[in-house]
């Protein structure tokens, strides 16, 4: 029997499939990569931020709360044998503002001389729980930890000392905030940025929750998650991705309340914060495959062409050659003209189509100046958003006199302030909305799942940043834009980006430096 040994034509072919498969393997897993941390790093840092902010306004309200208790501590101190003015006191206290469920005057030993509301009825009692009994031996203004009260309510105790005017000590002030009930807390945290899954807790030095937007949360204490392990452990701030204790994968910041050490949580599904980079690889596949294999079969077709002399000649001198083991391409020795030939064309082919790969990947989604999606990327995302029947708005924008910027300080500085308002962009707009340059100074932002009126405001805090910061001009630049909302106002991509560039061209006209948002085509009477 004719023993089979392998043709050239057929380790050519091998090859070329063999590297054809690990560039696109190779090239889709590091971008793929490289996307997801990067989208990792940014939903950290953004929950960090996020969080840090928020403990930072909840630390100045307590303080401020504090404040007033102790303000009107003074005021009460005069009244502490009057029933009827503590009642008033209270009251006024109560309903001055929405930070307390209620407010109780207490005596040196703890009996509650007036409350508001009354119906809380502890009115003539004598309080012993540890936030009161430490408040009265402190004779200081606090924050208690939580606790359950003898009305069965858990709450928080924040109150202040009251001194006569000989400076002896004669009672407390302190106000409620009941933590499984309608509270500051709630005003404070309630209203998250992002509607994709992202939520703020906050947690006591503990490891308690105090705060959840999931009410039958509150009062777990959740000890075993990492993040609220280094709150317990007072640290000062930061993030890490982390599994919560109900198994859920989450992207979270933390940063403590200075004045209390509670903990604010800001966090995120790690898989809705990486699906971009999923959807990324899906659409650079699709982009690439069809020149792939159209590619693969000229080379294939081209390897059968060449290989067929030479098939020719190693069947007529097939007893008398030797078997070499070939380790790879690069190492072959290429010591006849058509050999030389063929592996420098393989090399070179294979090169073009890498370089193909990474340049239709790059073209695809990415303006190579300013790191924006491309205006090919936008109506993408625009169909994919009308395929889903998912509203949206758009924010049409571009650079107030650009023109006369490149006349006066050059192209270079032209383009280093089109790289500054992409920045600006980014920092303005939360991850789910889509930045795009739509073309020389015209930008797009593209907001999922967002009103007329979000975009306009969006739009305006950008507008407003930007005439008080400085360019790199050396001056501060100011935008026009148009606001248009799918399918509120237009109901085809086309439509929609004419309404909003209608809208631009209003804003240019009114003075520039402005927003203006279209008009709905269903306005309601």
């Amino acid at each position: 029997m004719k023993k089979y040994h392998l043709k050239l034509q057929h380790l050519i072919i091998g090859v070329a499939i063999l590297a054809f498969m690990l560039t696109i393997v190779s090239s889709l897993l590091s971008s793929y990569r490289m996307n997801n941390q990067t989208l990792m790093d940014n939903t950290l840092e953004t929950n960090r931020v996020y969080a840090e902010k928020l403990a930072t306004t909840a630390n100045n309200y307590l303080n401020e709360t504090l404040q007033t208790l102790t303000v009107n501590a003074n005021s009460i101190a005069e009244h502490m044998d009057n029933e009827k003015q503590l009642l008033t006191e209270a009251d006024r206290l109560k309903n001055q503002s929405n930070t307390f469920n209620s407010i109780s005057i207490l005596d040196a030993k703890g009996k509650v001389l007036a409350t508001s509301p009354q119906t809380i009825g502890i009115k003539g009692k004598t309080l012993t729980s540890n936030a009161v009994k430490t408040a009265i031996k402190e004779k200081k203004p606090m924050i208690s930890d939580p606790y359950r009260a003898i009305t069965n309510r858990e709450l928080i105790y924040i109150s202040a000392p009251i001194f006569n005017k000989t400076g002896k000590y004669v009672g407390l002030v302190g106000g409620t905030i009941y933590l499984e009930e309608q509270n500051i807390l709630y005003e404070l945290l309630g209203k998250h940025f992002y509607n994709d899954g992202s939520y703020v807790y906050v947690v006591d030095r503990n490891g308690r929750i105090i705060y959840h937007q999931n009410r039958n949360r509150i009062n777990n204490v959740v000890k075993e998650n990492p993040v609220v392990q280094k709150i317990m452990n007072q640290n000062d701030g930061g993030a890490q991705r982390v599994t919560n204790s109900e198994g859920k994968d989450m992207l979270a910041g933390y940063a403590l309340v200075e004045n209390t050490g509670w903990g604010v949580v800001s966090q995120r599904p790690t898989e809705i914060s990486l699906q971009p980079a999923e959807n990324m690889v899906k659409e650079m596949l699709y982009l690439a495959l069809p020149l792939l294999i159209i590619t693969l079969v000229i080379i294939i077709w081209a390897a059968i062409r060449i290989s067929r002399p030479l098939q020719q000649l190693a069947e007529l001198t097939e007893s008398s050659m030797k078997k070499d083991e070939q380790k790879n391409l690069s190492a072959v020795q290429a010591w006849y003209y058509e050999a030389i030939q063929l592996k420098n064309a393989l090399i070179q082919s294979l090169s073009f189509l890498h370089q193909q790969v990474n340049f239709f990947m790059d073209q695809s989604t990415t303006d190579p100046l300013t790191g924006l999606t491309n205006r090919r990327t936008l109506n993408a995302k625009m169909d994919e958003l009308i395929t889903a029947k998912t509203p949206f708005s758009m924010i049409l924008m571009d650079i107030d006199r650009f023109k006369l910027v490149n006349d006066t300080y050059g192209h270079g500085v032209g383009d280093e302030v089109l790289q500054y308002l992409a920045y600006k962009m980014k920092a303005t707009t939360r991850a789910t909305d889509l930045c795009c340059r739509y073309g020389g100074e015209e930008f797009i932002v593209l907001l999922p799942n967002t009103s007329a009126q979000d975009a306009f405001e969006i739009a305006d805090i950008l507008r407003k940043d930007l005439e008080n910061t400085i360019s790199p001009t050396g001056e501060a630049i100011t935008i026009s834009a148009g606001v248009a909302e799918y399918p509120e106002t237009e109901k085809t991509p086309t439509k929609l980006i004419e309404q909003a560039d209608q809208c631009l061209y209003q804003a240019k006209e009114q003075g520039r430096n402005r927003i203006i948002m279209a008009k709905s085509l269903n306005p309601t009477i």
